[in-house]
């Protein structure tokens, strides 16, 4: 039975696209043609996120340890993203998707800034699904980032961290926590992905490789997603609780304190 937590469909669903290289390599392929496969895949995905309604949906197109590739592949991925972005415009601006490219900007070439630049004031105004491209991303640079500038400004609270972590990099509108990780390519691990966002993700990886994954893989995930019992740390009584929320806990960390406070008391007159 499903706790009175949970929620049937995830808000956020964030996607490791793994598998682009292999995918290529076992078919004799260069892997450069693996990622333009890989482009077909997002294509199909953004379309099915929109058909069921998903708020957001994150893809991690290239991490901040994706420089160390090699220079050619690197090179053709970054033409990738720029002509991806150019071309795809137009459908996003016809399904209301309204794009963003999250993770540093510093170090991307003028052509891809100003795609990026480009798509984002076109779907600016787009009221669907809200697709945030991570694009040199680091999840531990970013953490760490906010952190050394927030220590400069002595402010130290949860508002402002999540405030000044999403200027860092560039996510706006702010997303909302991850609820559901996919990783394709068999890998089970974060890969310094939405470390801070995905605290209570759900995780469903796959062997599937990106280029081969589709709207029937991603309804998997939805419904494996559906199966899960999200409790968020409690425990959930069969017969609903009257109040929730931060008052609760706040109740219980009190009953706690008292408890643990009246044990101290009578101990103290023990010998041991």
């Amino acid at each position: 039975m499903q706790s009175s937590l949970y929620c049937p469909f995830p808000q956020h669903v964030a996607i490791i696209m793994d598998g682009n290289g292999r995918w290529a390599t076992r078919r004799g392929l260069d892997r450069s043609l693996g990622h333009r496969a890989g482009a077909r895949s997002v294509r199909d995905v953004v379309e099915a996120a929109v058909e069921k309604c998903i708020s957001v949906l994150t893809l991690y197109a290239f991490s901040a340890d994706n420089w160390r590739r090699p220079r050619r592949e690197v090179a053709a991925l970054m033409r990738l993203f720029e002509r991806y972005l150019m071309t795809e415009t137009a459908n996003c601006i016809a399904y209301g998707v309204r794009v963003n490219v999250i993770g540093r900007r510093d170090r991307l070439n003028c052509p891809l800034l100003e795609a990026i630049e480009h798509v984002e004031r076109r779907t600016q105004d787009g009221r669907g699904t809200h697709l945030r491209l991570a694009v040199d991303y680091s999840a531990r640079a970013a953490i760490l980032s906010t952190v050394q500038q927030l220590v400069r400004e002595k402010t130290v609270h949860a508002t402002d961290f999540l405030a000044r972590m999403n200027r860092t990099i560039h996510s706006d509108p702010p997303a909302p926590p991850v609820d559901l990780l996919i990783r394709t390519g068999g890998e089970r691990r974060l890969s310094d992905f939405l470390l801070w966002e995905c605290a209570y993700a759900e995780l469903v990886f796959t062997d599937r490789l990106w280029p081969d994954f589709d709207d029937g893989d991603f309804d998997a995930a939805l419904a494996e997603f559906a199966r899960r019992d999200r409790r968020y740390g409690r425990v959930i009584p069969s017969t609903p609780a009257p109040t929730s929320g931060a008052g609760v806990e706040q109740d219980v960390v009190a009953e706690y304190q008292g408890t643990v406070s009246d044990e101290s008391s009578v101990g103290a007159g023990r010998a041991y």
